[in-house]
């Protein structure tokens, strides 16, 4: 399966400056096609949805178009995707809403594998009805979630266990769909964090048990908004608070405000984008799963090839462990780390260092709320800039 970096780069206007991109996981750097959409849909004519001017019908076409993208790419139905602002917000607005059928001693099952966006609105919510949160705890020196684990802290008052497809600081994978077959077993609902997963891998929401997946075009060479993906059916038994004009159809009532018009016109232009990367055939759900094979392919590869370069450089741990993973590498420089950042950044590799807002990750790995430092793939990455990163590395464990 052949995957032709060098047609992606050339789409890219961002890469013209000359940096070597490292830092996809905390937002990816966006095709052509992607600016044009956005720029295209706010230079016309433009208003609230509707069917009776040229302008409202444009707004509507465009949220239609993005609904049926979104559900492509994630193998879910349209009339089940939800945009907002971020997934961040997404997740606190659908914790409140679940929480309102929660009672006092009903639990949630969060992770210490996941980003806070997955954590803390639970907390949150749980503790505003009297809930108990229990936490699954991963393997430190795996780096490995189980579905052991999270076995463990299951009950009959389980109402909705809490899980990434994916992390952002490690690239651990779980089990998923073993979770959320334990999970369904004894009532409970799976939310499940897409965000890191979904710029790396196929997805089929139904396929991982996922009852909501939540996900963020910004990390898959798309704009910055959010977007949740459930089972149009699920959401109709689910009362959002919202304003008393808006519309209670669904996905609508999850949807508070005027959406991001030029956005969700990004978003679509995204998933094309990603759709046409494999060269393949078919519906865009069959070509999307032909690319981000393809795509999943090829970033293995480059991995595979830091992987071996780092383990030839003195001085530097390398927490992500499992088995099953992203193309992410989480390095720890003997406390060195902010040095290694802008050592890298001054010569033009960007590979931030932090806990990128999965502090309990990092603290059960030792880092504290500092983290380590991240290197991570892109579409667009390819050999040169490996390269220019392991000189960089070997450069700084010189020093």
């Amino acid at each position: 399966m052949h995957y032709d970096v060098a047609a992606v780069r050339d789409r890219f206007p961002a890469l013209k400056a000359g940096f070597a991109h490292f830092d996809g996981p905390g937002g990816s750097q966006v095709p052509d096609s992607v600016a044009d959409a956005v720029a295209r849909t706010l230079l016309s004519p433009l208003a609230n949805r509707g069917t009776v001017t040229e302008a409202e019908r444009t707004a509507d076409g465009i949220v239609h178009d993005a609904r049926a993208a979104v559900a492509d790419l994630l193998g879910a139905h349209a009339r089940g995707v939800v945009f907002g602002r971020s997934m961040t917000e997404l997740t606190f607005a659908m914790a409140r809403t679940l929480a309102a059928t929660w009672e006092p001693g009903d639990e949630v099952v969060v992770t210490r594998l996941d980003h806070d966006a997955n954590i803390r609105p639970w907390i949150i919510a749980a503790a505003a009805v009297g809930a108990t949160v229990r936490w699954a705890e991963f393997d430190p020196a795996s780096a490995e979630l189980t579905e052991d684990d999270v076995a463990a802290v299951l009950s009959p008052r389980t109402r909705l266990v809490a899980i990434t497809a994916a992390s952002n600081l490690l690239g651990t994978r779980p089990p998923v769909r073993a979770v959320a077959d334990l999970a369904h077993a004894v009532g409970a609902l799976v939310y499940v964090d897409g965000v890191h997963n979904t710029a790396h891998a196929p997805v089929h929401v139904s396929a991982l048990g996922a009852d909501f997946y939540a996900c963020s075009p910004y990390k898959f060479l798309g704009p910055h908004c959010g977007v949740l993906a459930a089972d149009p059916a699920l959401l109709e038994t689910l009362r959002p608070a919202k304003l008393a004009p808006s519309s209670d159809a669904v996905p609508e009532r999850f949807e508070l405000g005027t959406l991001p018009y030029e956005l969700l016109a990004g978003t679509t232009a995204a998933v094309e984008f990603l759709a046409a990367i494999g060269n393949g055939r078919g519906s865009r759900r069959e070509r999307l799963l032909v690319s981000m094979a393809a795509l999943e392919a090829y970033e293995d590869g480059l991995r595979a090839r830091i992987e071996a370069g780092l383990a030839e450089l003195p001085g530097i741990t390398v927490y992500s462990r499992a088995a099953y993973r992203t193309p992410t590498l989480l390095l720890g420089m003997g406390g060195r780390e902010q040095e290694a950042y802008a050592f890298l950044a001054a010569r033009g590799v960007n590979a931030p260092a932090g806990s990128f807002y999965a502090l309990e990750a990092s603290r059960r790995l030792g880092l504290g709320d500092t983290g380590a430092l991240r290197v991570g793939l892109a579409p667009y990455v390819d050999d040169t800039d490996v390269d220019r990163l392991l000189e960089a590395l070997s450069a700084f464990a010189a020093s």
